[in-house]
């Protein structure tokens, strides 16, 4: 038979698995799926030969590490059958005494005569794709590396002269053992599994090798569904690339737009940085409301605040985002850092983007955003690679990030305004008697902008942008002197939005 070409691939039956594997697996190769036991080694080979079952190919499972029943019972707990599936077993005879087929134990059986009724098993079936189940029961049969090392180079040979697309599983159980295998494999994907100190454990892989094919270097992660298995892709900003007009983004309230120098540019981040509670979530629904009303889709992600607690607070300020949500305007979509990974949060902003078209994006905030693992570098560099994407998108992108203190002493819990083509600064402020707020922009890349500093109310009708604060000097330390004669603070709701 002739070799198979460099792009001759078969599906995974994880669309996305396919995607970091530029197209699937190389047909009528070898390849190696490790990781430690509970990695989901025996979910991902059951998707593959699931798929290869819809599209017609013969499918063989060789067990040597868990029975037929186990396996069933495993599959069932996805909702999956393996009816049309062979399954070889070569597991011990504990439990299955009354059982009359002959089960061998891998223990008491020559390593050469248990290869010998893999591959007799093999030519009696003839399948397309094989999954073996796993190498370290091999191993231990062997006793001899170099042994172990020749049996496996001439299984090797032997399926590929059947033009068989093989998944061999091994657990790591011996580390050098495991690195010599890589050297026989056309392909290796490597399942690692993480445990945080709170929270789910983070599940993801990475393609080692995968000779004459073109794949996705790096770390992905993945989670484990019933009756899924997800992995999201990690993120190329390059690779996604749109054409889009630079034109400005209203707020529709003209004081804001104002100190904006005309609105939000598309293609840009902005940053919305002051403490807690100063109306930073209230200035991001502004823009998003607006853009419902343009007739543009947005989506708000929220790492703090329920839906019904924010729906609430938007009625108050005039918004109501739960309406736009039931219509399908609104992507919102909570988020939670002790159950999300990085990749799968990544993921679900550009189904957003992608799928839905989504021309404004909130991340609220992004404090939580940067307690979903402890690497704070990598996801930093993880977040700088989403925001270029979503520029590269035309997307207007709004940061939020909650600064520590309230009044006085304000301090960043991390630098992030080198991310962000816009920054605007909110401030509490004390005078009168009375807490007030104050906005300013502080930097904007792709225009000029004020350079104002302004009182900044909510009332339940809406939000006021004021007139600046000229006879105040320190506004945003939060203890200002006054310098003038007359009252300059806000009185009128002339600028309610």
């Amino acid at each position: 038979m002739s070799e198979p070409t460099k792009t001759d691939k078969i599906l995974t039956g994880i669309p996305e698995f396919d995607m970091v594997l530029r197209g699937g697996l190389p047909r009528a190769r070898l390849h190696l799926l490790e990781g430690a036991p509970g990695t989901g080694k025996t979910t991902i080979a059951l998707q593959f030969l699931l798929k290869g079952l819809r599209d017609g190919k013969r499918g063989l499972y060789v067990t040597l590490s868990e029975t037929e029943t186990e396996l069933r019972a495993s599959a069932k707990s996805h909702g999956w059958s393996l009816d049309g599936i062979g399954i070889f077993e070569l597991v011990p005879l504990e439990a299955q005494l009354d059982r009359q087929q002959s089960v061998l134990y891998p223990s008491e059986v020559e390593l050469g005569e248990t290869m010998r009724l893999i591959t007799e098993r093999i030519e009696a079936e003839k399948p397309d794709l094989v999954v073996i189940d796993s190498l370290s029961e091999l191993r231990l049969l062997a006793q001899d590396q170099l042994r172990y090392r020749r049996q496996i180079l001439a299984l090797k040979q032997f399926l590929q002269g059947r033009q068989c697309t093989t998944l061999a599983l091994d657990d790591l159980t011996s580390q050098t053992g495991s690195m010599e295998l890589h050297s026989l494999m056309h392909g290796v994907v490597s399942l690692e599994q993480i445990e945080r100190s709170y929270g789910a454990a983070r599940r993801r892989l990475r393609i080692a090798k995968m000779r004459g094919s073109e794949y996705q270097s790096g770390w992905h992660d993945f989670a484990i569904t019933p009756g899924n298995v997800l992995i999201f892709p990690s993120l190329i900003a390059d690779e996604h690339k749109a054409e889009f007009e630079p034109t400005s983004v209203s707020s529709s309230l003209s004081g804001l737009d104002e100190l904006m120098g005309g609105g939000l540019t598309r293609g840009t981040t902005t940053m919305l940085v002051g403490p807690s509670g100063v109306g930073k979530s209230s200035i991001a629904l502004q823009y998003v409301a607006a853009a419902v009303r343009r007739g543009e889709h947005a989506a708000y992600f929220s790492f703090d605040e329920s839906f019904e607690t924010l729906s609430l607070r938007s009625t108050a300020l005039g918004i109501d985002i739960e309406e736009a949500v039931r219509k399908g305007e609104l992507g919102w979509q909570r988020a939670n850092p002790s159950r999300l990974s990085p990749g799968q949060f990544v993921w679900q902003v550009r189904r957003q983007v992608e799928d839905q078209k989504a021309r404004v994006v909130v991340i609220d905030s992004l404090n939580s955003y940067l307690s979903t693992m402890p690497e704070e570098k990598a996801l930093i560099l993880q977040m700088h690679e989403l925001l270029t994407y979503l520029n590269n998108q035309g997307v207007v992108t709004i940061l939020i990030l909650a600064q520590q203190g309230i009044v006085g002493d304000i301090q960043n819990p991390v630098d992030l305004s080198f991310m962000s083509d816009t920054v605007v600064l909110l401030r509490f402020f004390e005078a009168a008697g009375q807490v007030r707020k104050a906005i300013s922009v502080v930097k904007k890349r792709t225009g000029v902008h004020e350079l104002a500093i302004r009182e900044f109310r909510l009332f339940p009708d809406g939000m006021q942008i004021g007139p600046q604060l000229l006879e105040f000097q320190g506004v945003l330390t939060g203890v200002p002197s006054y310098d003038g004669s007359a009252d300059p603070l806000l009185r009128g709701r002339s600028e309610t939005g």
